[in-house]
């Protein structure tokens, strides 16, 4: 599958890259965002998958998260797709910000007229891991996963419905019938957030499900913060060495 380079910068010694490449999987043109560290010019990596947020492109993330020095330094290849098929002409897609354009949810639509393109669980599970792996000098045995807001729970849904395929998890249903191997979720949420106190968000329900099923999760509840890139880029580092002890282990 041909891939077309959007872009190229030098960061932290590694190279931070957008391509471009029409998805089977999506019916359409797609853009991801690869950040190749120093290690990765002699050697395979592990591969760390960010899932974004509603209305967010492949930018946001690698414009605003201040991940690449911790991900220069651990060794890993981080990339980051878009949330959602683009240019589809689909009737009431760009109608809401939070259904359609830019909220593709990381699932695969079952109905009419959106089940042609609006698969990013496939795309995000198979065919944009097929061509990473394919093309970039990454472990297809090493890949984590992790994100935020809506790509926080595609980056769990991705993971329970995988047993296996992910090394770590960052993220309520699924988690009581996962069969897989031991799990470390670790997840951050700002107190100050607007979801979280508009009742949308529910992380005690999660809690409780894990607590069920002994699975461990480790839940910090940051005074303060909200659901915004400031308080993604505070804890991010965090985030990547808690992928990192797994991957590199």
């Amino acid at each position: 599958m041909a891939l077309k380079q959007i872009s190229s910068n030098k960061c932290f010694g590694g190279l931070q890259k957008v391509f471009e490449h029409d998805s089977v999987e999506l019916n359409c043109k797609m853009k991801f965002a690869i950040y190749l560290p120093p290690k990765a010019e002699t050697g395979k990596c592990p591969a760390l998958y960010w899932l974004s947020g509603l209305t967010c492109t492949e930018q946001n993330f690698i414009s605003k998260s201040g991940y690449h020095q911790a991900a220069s330094e651990h060794g890993l290849v981080v990339i980051a797709p878009d949330t959602s098929p683009r240019g589809c002409n689909i009737k009431g897609e760009d109608e809401s910000w939070d259904f359609g354009t830019g909220a593709g949810f990381y699932v695969d639509a079952t109905e009419h007229p959106w089940k042609t393109n609006y698969r990013m669980y496939s795309y995000v599970t198979e065919e944009l891991p097929q061509l990473i792996n394919a093309n970039f000098p990454v472990d297809p045995q090493r890949m984590s996963i992790f994100g935020h807001s809506m790509g926080g729970h595609g980056a769990l849904i991705c993971a329970l419905k995988n047993p296996g395929k992910y090394k770590a998890y960052d993220a309520t249903h699924l988690v009581k019938s996962f069969p897989g191997s031991q799990l470390d979720i670790l997840i951050d949420q700002g107190k100050d957030d607007q979801f979280l106190s508009d009742g949308q968000l529910l992380p005690d329900n999660f809690i409780a499900a894990c607590a069920e099923k002994k699975t461990p999760v480790v839940f910090r509840l940051q005074e303060g913060y909200d659901h915004s890139y400031y308080f993604i880029a505070t804890f991010i580092t965090d985030h990547i060495r808690h992928h990192a002890k797994y991957l590199n282990a």
